[in-house]
C-alpha cells in the first residue's frame, strides 16, 4: 500500500498585482478593415486596397516609457521628436504646419506629410496624428495618394479624434 501525504505550504512573500497591456478605443470608417503587415509595433492596422487608403496606430504607454526613462513634457514635445525623422530622407517631401485640438481630456496634434514614392510612382500623403491621453501617446498614420487626400482627410481626422482610453 502506497500512501501520499501532502502539506499545504503557503508562501510568505506578499504578492502585488499588476495589470498588463493597455486597452484603447478607436472608430474606423465602415469601408476600412483590420489587417496586418504595415508596422510590427502597431496596436491596430487597417486598410481598403480598392480605395487605396491605409493606416495604423502605435500606442506608447507613458508608464512603460517612464520605466525606460523617456518622459515628454507635452504632446508638442512628443510630436516634434517623432516628426523630425518621419520621412526625413525622402526627396520632394513637404509638410503642413501642425494643428492642435482637444476633446475632453484628450489632446491632439496633426498634420500632413507628402513625398514622391518611387515604388508607387506617385505622390503619397500621410495624415500624421498624435493623441495624448492620461495614460498614453498614440501615433496614427494614415496614407493615400496625394490625388485622394482631400477625399479622405475628414475620415482620417475622425479616426484620430475617436482615439480614447
Amino acid at each position: 500500500m502506497l500512501c501520499f501525504i501532502t502539506n499545504c505550504l503557503h508562501a510568505q512573500t506578499e504578492m502585488k498585482p499588476y495589470v498588463a497591456g493597455h486597452v484603447f478605443k478607436v472608430s474606423l470608417p465602415n469601408y476600412m478593415k483590420r489587417t496586418i503587415g504595415y508596422n510590427d509595433d502597431a496596436a491596430i492596422q487597417f486598410k481598403n486596397s480598392v480605395k487605396d487608403v491605409y493606416g495604423f496606430i502605435i500606442e506608447d504607454n507613458k508608464a512603460e516609457m517612464e520605466l525606460a526613462e523617456i518622459v515628454y513634457a507635452s504632446i508638442n514635445e512628443f510630436y516634434i521628436d517623432f516628426s523630425k525623422d518621419f520621412l526625413a530622407d525622402e526627396k520632394k517631401r513637404t509638410s503642413t504646419l501642425p494643428t492642435e485640438n482637444k476633446t475632453g481630456d484628450v489632446k491632439f496634434i496633426y498634420n500632413e506629410v507628402s513625398y514622391y514614392d518611387k515604388e508607387a510612382k506617385s505622390m503619397i500623403t500621410y495624415f500624421v496624428g498624435i493623441a495624448e491621453t492620461k495614460d498614453a501617446f498614440y501615433k496614427m498614420l494614415c496614407w493615400t495618394t496625394t490625388d485622394n487626400k482631400d477625399l479622405y482627410r475628414n475620415d482620417f481626422e475622425k479616426i484620430l479624434f475617436s482615439i480614447n482610453d
